[in-house]
């Protein structure tokens, strides 16, 4: 039993002969600019996990990074909106959009790191996914930010951010497309000054306010 986790079935009742299939997937990494991944959504419809992880380094007299993880989003029916702690936009689970984060990690310490769901992927007109620098020096090389997509059922989608600039505090990671029954994930790597140009570029089309967290 050793290494094994999850229910297995028997292929027999005699324990001696038993064996044991257990599910093997490796997960997708979109390691380039414009690399996609399609996610068939006739064949799953379950929620997509999204997990922002990232390493905390903290000096004497350094307070460490804050990075929050974030998505504006358009629905098939034409809503739109953003997602993320600043406001306490944390979204809804069991309404429109279907889209929910669950909390503000703002030491980096936690394990789980920050985490958003999409319950209706089915819904998903389009979507980018970001993070950004709510406070700290804006240094993407020393956070080693990493983004994964998952879905029961499914290899998980694995971003990483290794090709950092360094000046700007905005990352899209991913872009999520409902197209053709399924959704492309398709690796962004894009760097922005704010969330006004994030939103220019991908023609949202939000009235931006001040806000706080």
């Amino acid at each position: 039993r050793s290494g094994l986790s999850g229910n297995t079935v028997p292929l027999n009742l005699f324990p001696e002969e038993c064996v044991l299939i257990m599910p093997f997937t490796t997960p997708t990494a979109l390691k380039k600019s414009g690399e996609s991944h399609k996610i068939d959504l006739t064949k799953n419809r379950r929620r997509i996990h999204v997990n922002l992880n990232w390493d905390q380094r903290r000096g004497l007299f350094s307070r460490g990074i804050d990075l929050d993880l974030a998505c504006m989003y358009r629905l098939k029916d034409g809503r739109q909106g953003v997602i993320q702690a600043l406001g306490n936009s944390f979204g809804v689970a069991d309404q429109p959009p279907y889209i929910k984060l669950d909390k503000d990690d703002r030491s980096g310490a936690s394990a789980n790191g920050e985490n958003m769901d999409f319950f209706r992927p089915e819904l998903i007109d389009f979507a980018v996914v970001f993070a950004f620098i709510y406070e700290g020096v804006p240094n993407w090389r020393s956070t080693n930010a990493r983004v994964v997509l998952s879905q029961q059922g499914a290899p998980d989608i694995e971003v990483q951010i290794d090709n950092p600039n360094s000046n700007e505090r905005f990352c899209v990671l991913a872009s999520l497309t409902g197209r053709d029954g399924g959704l492309e994930v398709r690796r962004e790597d894009l760097f922005f000054n704010s969330h006004r140009a994030v939103d220019a570029h991908y023609h949202f089309g939000f009235r931006w306010v001040a806000g706080h967290k």
